[in-house]
């Protein structure tokens, strides 16, 4: 299969920010900025009831900058009618994801029944805990993990440790009380049932939700139409396996319909999970195949990989999670005895195909 299998239904139509676009009854799109290279995300407005009343619910939250919030306020002025906020469903503990959260609770809800976070109960634990301290991608702990692991570079190194409060700045708050989400559990909101498919290696543990009856998907960040998501080792778990979860959960998604409307968090809503999949898992088979070759010719350190699996220039942030998919490669390897991994005498560890 190839790129041109995917469909796109909107074409490349988007919502302008503080506006909104429909998608089908009861389901508006609404696409926010993002202070990355990776500039903006989708969110999604779901008509619901509270208590008998029209209300709405949201899908994911942006992340807690002022831009973002002055959209949500235009939206809510011209598009909410006055309808409380009856929850907000967060798909998983990233940023742009959960960084809101807290704010659109106590800015759109009633004094007498205040929305509720609905959210996995790993991903809730674990944005609690980048709260405290950055997971992964700053902070003292992070910078000695990418040492290890052949980043070198001490300006770099430098910078990474100063981010332990990085997370925090883009997500001041998480809600203490939440409802959980659990794979399999029908939540009905407005008109609609969505199940909660649970998916691995992107965060702790995922939730995308499924409307059977119409057939759409929110699929958050598991299944993206034009890049491929971020699976990335972190410091907190260091010899996980991520890359494996992930190419596992995959395959859990081509179960659904073909017709499945998929509505990602980072691009356009498109048609064709089977066909992305398969471009998913060949582009993961090709960075390993990479990674196999490369580690043939010399043991090489996750730093030392990262020309083979990145052509391009990378800034800090992307340096951290182009050090993490590298390690994340390595890992799945090694998990299948097809590399040994080394820890030299100045500590980097470098994987090599001889033990």
């Amino acid at each position: 299969m190839n790129h041109y299998d995917l469909h796109y239904p909107f074409e490349q139509t988007v919502p302008a920010t503080g506006d909104i676009m429909q998608i089908g009854k009861g389901i508006n799109w609404v696409r926010m900025p993002l202070p990355f290279a990776l500039n903006h995300i989708n969110l999604w407005m779901l008509d619901d009831d509270l208590n008998g009343d029209p209300a709405l619910s949201i899908v994911d939250a942006g992340v807690a900058i002022d831009p973002i919030r002055q959209a949500w306020k235009k939206l809510w002025d011209e598009y909410g009618g006055k309808r409380p906020l009856a929850r907000v469903l967060v798909t998983h503990m990233h940023p742009d994801h959960v960084g809101n959260a807290h704010w659109l609770i106590q800015q759109f809800s009633t004094t007498n029944a205040p929305a509720r976070l609905w959210m996995s109960a790993a991903d809730h634990l674990a944005a609690q805990l980048s709260c405290k301290e950055t997971m992964g991608y700053g902070g003292e702990s992070a910078t000695r993990f990418f040492r290890a692991h052949g980043l070198k570079d001490e300006t770099s190194l430098a910078k990474i440790e100063q981010r332990s409060g990085y997370y925090a700045s883009m997500v001041p708050e998480v809600p203490r009380v939440y409802r959980r989400m659990l794979d399999g559990m029908d939540i009905r909101i407005g008109n609609r049932t969505w199940r909660c498919l649970t998916g691995y290696g992107h965060s702790p543990e995922h939730i995308s939700l499924f409307d059977a009856e119409n057939g759409i998907l929110i699929s958050g960040d598991m299944l993206l139409p034009r890049i491929s998501t971020n699976i990335s080792v972190i410091n907190l778990e260091p010899e996980s396996d991520p890359l494996g979860l992930y190419l596992d959960s995959l395959d859990r998604l081509t179960a659904l319909p073909p017709e499945t409307l998929v509505l990602p968090s980072h691009g356009y809503p498109f048609v064709g999970i089977q066909a992305r999949v398969e471009q998913l898992k060949a582009h993961h088979q090709a960075r390993l195949a990479d990674v196999m070759q490369a580690c043939k010719e010399a043991p090489k350190s996750a730093a030392e990989l990262l020309p083979v699996l990145f052509k391009r220039e990378l800034d800090l942030h992307q340096t951290t999670f182009a050090m993490g998919e590298s390690i994340a490669h390595l890992n799945y390897l090694w998990h299948r005895g097809q590399l040994h991994r080394h820890q030299s005498h100045d500590g980097t560890w470098r994987f090599s195909q001889e033990s």
